[in-house]
């Protein structure tokens, strides 16, 4: 895989790698050179990529399996797989159990004897008459000449993959019998046997349930699912061309936010319903013609650019009727009385349902977008540093490339960060709806906030170390032409730290939005979310059976860890409460002012771990 590439590690390399080298800080050892390296099992992933050489393989065995048990020749093996979604065990089963359905269906009939006698037959298509040498047929024996068989092949071909199941063109047949496809592969001129060919690689691939093609620009590999999937379940997956999407319904990947979901997103975004939500909060129709009119400035003398009609911007009436003794030209004493009386609730209420209902979508758009932009920007940071920076950091550093890993990993949990950020938006739009008239869901979008802003501040931290402190590095190297160690090493251990910590708050809110928020309280009294990130303080304590080494060991993490706990929250000068979500200003304080919950733990919860 390229530089370029190396934060999108695909399924299948994931797969072949044996194991992964992460940096663990020890007891006695710093984030140094020569800091102790722990070895841990990838777990497997629940899907494998497939170039198109591993394909065409695939397909083979499957249909050499196939060919072995029912007994049958590569075509109707072909055929009969194609129908049963390239299941082997449910066509072995469907095949003994209904032959006689199956065959049918497949267009599979025995074979009509060869007319005796007779050496000439006229083609049903062009009615000349040839030597049945020179003419062709199905099972069915209805003789057609090669010409004509032919144009009748090629036009199937260029009308796309259904010529996989192309039936005789005989009238009396009325499609019931199958074109072999030794017969297509005899008459098709070379540039059609390749499109054929093709057709039935494509055919393993978008008739197998288990399988997708990527949605990379120019990419020929397929992905297959490990896993059993319940029907419409979303699943991320990254490709070797370095594409993300969902394997469920291509769109860009979008965990934690269902496929439902991102489906009315981004038709809401697309369709002219937003528009027409500004046009009715932001303008009124002009009261002859009715072309909407928007109002930036000036008086309320208004003059329709269309009609020339010229009438008051707030009661609509005509302007001739207007002066001095209606209010001048910046108010309407008309609009006074007739609001008074009631005239124009329902306009107005209508108006206001429209603009609330705009500014909402905007709150939720403009943050969408602007993750989504930041996504994109990060990406190209990360080829940069990948390409330009480890290259040039290893020389200043006499470091070789695969101790700086960090400085990738901490990229690639910026761009899947903001990737996974932006649909928390689109997620908030769609779940929280009913806020100001629910209660309950406005207590839950009240929490759904406070984890979306830990995840957003947790990144943004994160982001800036590995942008302006990557570049300070390189910068006082350069300037004084000698290496600082005992800083470099405490920016190596910052970022492997910082990594860490927003990958557990992401963690947190994706698990979170994916089970919901009917139970939180269950979740969060006291506790963390079971697998949701850090372990519980009850973790840390000396467990029956253990050593009283490794109690110390652990209790020596756990003080570093709260230590660096304090110094995050006195960088942001301020800690949330978990119960009534209160931003308690003075992170000395270990209980909450208003409601006297305790204080958030290192996991960013009461009695809350974080890991290293």
């Amino acid at each position: 895989m390229s530089d370029d590439s190396e934060e999108f590690r695909s399924g299948s390399e994931m797969e072949e790698d044996s194991e992964a080298e992460y940096m663990e800080e020890d007891e006695d050892e710093d984030y140094g050179f020569e800091g102790a390296e722990e070895v841990a099992p990838v777990p497997k992933v629940p899907y494998k990529v497939l170039p198109k050489e591993e394909l065409d393989k695939q397909r083979k065995r499957a249909l050499s399996e196939v060919m072995s048990v029912l007994d049958v020749p590569e075509d109707v093996a072909m055929r009969v797989l194609r129908k049963y979604k390239w299941d082997v065990s449910r066509v072995q089963e469907e095949w003994f159990s209904k032959y006689e359905q199956v065959r049918e269906s497949l267009g599979l009939v025995e074979e009509e004897p060869t007319p005796s006698g007779r050496e000439e037959e006229r083609c049903l298509i062009c009615f000349d008459t040839y030597s049945l040498r020179e003419m062709r047929s199905a099972a069915c024996k209805h003789y057609f000449c090669k010409e004509c068989w032919r144009g009748y092949i090629s036009n199937a071909l260029s009308s796309g993959p259904a010529c996989l199941d192309l039936r005789c063109p005989s009238t009396e047949c009325k499609g019931k019998v199958c074109v072999p496809s030794s017969l297509i592969l005899e008459l098709a001129n070379p540039e059609d046997q390749a499109k054929y060919a093709a057709y039935m690689i494509r055919s393993y691939v978008e008739d197998n349930s288990t399988m997708s093609w990527c949605t990379g620009k120019n990419c020929e590999n397929a992905i297959q699912c490990l896993i059993d999937r319940a029907p419409g379940e979303a699943l991320d997956v990254i490709c070797t061309c370095s594409a993300t999407f969902c394997f469920n319904c291509k769109e860009e990947a979008h965990r934690p936010v269902s496929c439902d979901t991102v489906t009315k997103w981004l038709t809401k975004n697309s369709a002219e319903s937003e528009n027409m939500n500004w046009i009715l909060a932001n303008t009124k129709p002009c009261p002859k013609c009715s072309r909407p009119i928007e109002k930036n400035q000036g008086c309320m003398h208004m003059t329709c650019s269309q009609c020339r009609f010229e009438f008051c911007w707030l009661c609509q009436g005509d302007w001739k009727e207007h002066g001095e003794r209606t209010g001048g030209f910046y108010a309407c004493n008309r609009f006074e009385t007739a609001k008074k009386r009631g005239d124009y609730d329902e306009e107005s209420r209508r108006r206001e349902n429209a603009k609330a209902s705009l500014e909402r979508y905007m709150h939720y758009f403009e943050r969408f977008d602007a993750h989504s932009k930041a996504r994109e920007k990060a990406r190209c940071d990360a080829r940069k540093a990948s390409k330009d920076s480890l290259e040039k950091l290893a020389d200043i550093t006499k470091t070789p490339t695969s101790q700086l890993k960090f400085i990738n990993e901490a990229w690639n949990q910026i761009v899947e960060c903001r990737r996974q950020l932006k649909w928390t938006y689109a997620y908030g739009y769609y779940a929280f709806e009913n806020a100001e008239k629910d209660p309950e869901n406005a207590r839950h979008k009240t929490f759904f906030e406070f984890l979306q802003g830990d995840a957003e501040r947790s990144l943004e931290r994160l982001h800036e170390a590995a942008e302006k402190e990557l570049d300070a590095q390189k910068a006082r190297t350069q300037q004084d032409g000698s290496f600082d160690i005992e800083s470099f090493q405490n920016f190596r251990k910052n970022l492997i730290g910082l990594t860490d910590v927003t990958a557990g708050f992401f963690d947190k809110l994706v698990r979170q939005l994916e089970k919901g928020f009917e139970n939180m309280e269950a979740d969060y009294a006291g506790q963390m979310d079971d697998g949701a990130g850090p372990s519980t303080s009850g973790d840390l304590g000396d467990k029956a059976g253990t050593s009283s080494g490794a109690g110390k060991g652990r209790r020596a993490k756990k003080a570093r860890a709260e230590d660096e706990w304090e110094q995050l929250l006195q960088e942001q000068g301020f800690w949330t409460c978990v119960k009534c979500t209160r931003n308690n200003e003075d992170v000395t304080v270990k209980t909450c002012v208003t409601c006297g919950a305790p204080r958030p733990g290192p996991g960013g919860f009461p009695g809350g771990n974080f890991r290293r």
